[in-house]
């Protein structure tokens, strides 16, 4: 990603950068006019002593010719930061614009040593108090609305952005083709192998056998119907009628031992069918590759392949419906599960040590392995700044405090100068 310039970094605010011009160009003026007016004091005290005036004079020419030198000197070191002084080649002179790129390096090398120090960082976060705060924050129900709804402007953002014949080739891969890779008869045997073994079947067997029943009983003229066709053509009617009665009356009498006797040999006699097939699904190659035929023709049938054509349209219509609406059962669930994180991590000191731990754990992790790349940012923004625009901008942030030193060497400078003077009077 492209590093900002220091020109972009300071055009995002045009007004407050003319309002630090005019403040910078003011105090240079303050302090031009603190070395014109000691200037100014010089050269008058410099014609009266000349002139005969009394001895007080020369106090004052003394304080104004110190003054002078303070602000000259203080001047020199001001400018000599940012340009050389009267575009002399003074050695150690222009000190931004020559070592902008040493400066980053120092600049990077100081924030490492005292910011991304693990020691540092860990410190810093555990005092911090993370879970805590986080509990107290995510407790009220706006602050939770307020990230359930960035929750679900990612969620929204980021289903616009996919596209759907790439999802789509996604599902493909990880499941259509996964279904097909795994052969069902083991797992489905094994499955059901377990559903026998704890006697869950045994409602569906009472729900067929009732339903058999049922039928039976609701079915007598299709009974007798079949009976008679199935009797040879030679045989009279009465005799076809008796037999299909008799036949019907067996076949319920049958039905109904079957509903009503659990240890009927019939339904022994399905329950070992079902374990014996279970057991096939996992061992007998015959009943395995019918098993993978019936996946096959499952997954090959047009309805199978139209709903899975269909899987991420259908659920990306219903995130985006739930992720619109403020009142959708899935953003109430969000909100309400980050209520419930909250008061836990109020009331739970485990889990918000468990917080503060993860949060620790991976500012450790960032600043133990990426910390140079961290500064780096630092260090490459500042090497790539033009030195003359460098200087430019530092001078504009901080140039109107520098002034105050400009100033406060005129000052001092005098009163040093009177001092000296005095003290030289009252010696010699």
């Amino acid at each position: 990603m492209e590093q900002p310039t220091l020109a972009q970094l300071t055009t995002a605010a045009p007004a407050a950068q003319e309002a630090k011009r005019r403040g910078l160009r003011k105090m240079k003026l303050v302090a031009l006019s603190f070395l014109l007016g000691a200037t100014l004091v010089f050269a008058l005290t410099s014609w009266a002593q000349a002139a005969g005036w009394p001895g007080w004079v020369g106090y004052v020419r003394a304080a104004a010719e110190a003054g002078m030198v303070g602000a000259l000197a203080d001047w020199f070191a001001v400018t000599a930061l940012f340009r050389r002084p009267l575009r002399l080649p003074i050695p150690h002179t222009a000190i931004i614009p020559t070592k902008k790129d040493m400066l980053g390096d120092s600049l990077g090398e100081f924030v490492g040593t005292n910011f991304l120090s693990e020691q540092i960082v860990r410190d810093k976060l555990r005092r911090a108090e993370i879970g805590r705060r986080l509990g107290d924050w995510l407790v009220q129900p706006d602050n939770a609305e307020r990230v359930t709804s960035e929750l679900s402007s990612l969620i929204r953002g980021a289903i616009t952005v996919l596209k759907d014949e790439d999802v789509q080739a996604v599902l493909e891969q990880a499941i259509v083709r996964r279904l097909v890779a795994q052969p069902w008869g083991p797992p489905l045997g094994k499955l059901l192998e377990q559903v026998f073994a704890d006697g869950a079947h045994y409602k569906l067997v009472d729900l067929m056998c009732d339903r058999s029943y049922e039928w039976v009983r609701d079915n007598h003229a299709t009974v007798l119907r079949v009976v008679s066709e199935r009797a040879p053509s030679w045989s009279p009617r009465f005799v076809d009628a008796m037999l299909a009665d008799k036949v019907y009356g067996e076949v319920l009498s049958f039905a109904w031992a079957v509903k009503t006797d659990v240890n009927h040999p019939m339904r022994l006699a399905l329950d070992k069918f079902l374990a014996e097939f279970a057991q096939d699904l996992q061992k007998d190659p015959d009943t395995m590759a019918r098993a993978e035929q019936v996946k096959q023709q499952i997954l090959d049938h047009p309805d199978v392949q139209k709903l899975i054509g269909s899987a991420w349209s259908t659920a990306k219509g219903m995130l985006l419906a739930a992720a619109e609406d403020p009142s959708s059962e899935l953003r109430r669930r969000v909100h309400d599960g980050l209520c419930s994180l909250g008061e836990r991590l109020r009331s739970d000191r485990g889990l918000r040590a468990k917080v503060d731990g993860w949060v620790e754990g991976a500012a450790s992790h960032l600043v133990t392995n990426y910390s140079r790349e961290i500064l780096t940012i630092i260090t490459d923004t500042v090497a790539r700044w033009d030195a003359e625009e460098t200087s430019r901008k530092i001078e504009l942030q901080v140039g109107r405090d520098l002034q105050f030193i400009r100033i406060n060497g005129t000052v001092v400078g005098a009163l040093a100068g009177l001092l000296i003077y005095t003290v030289a009077q009252l010696l010699f």
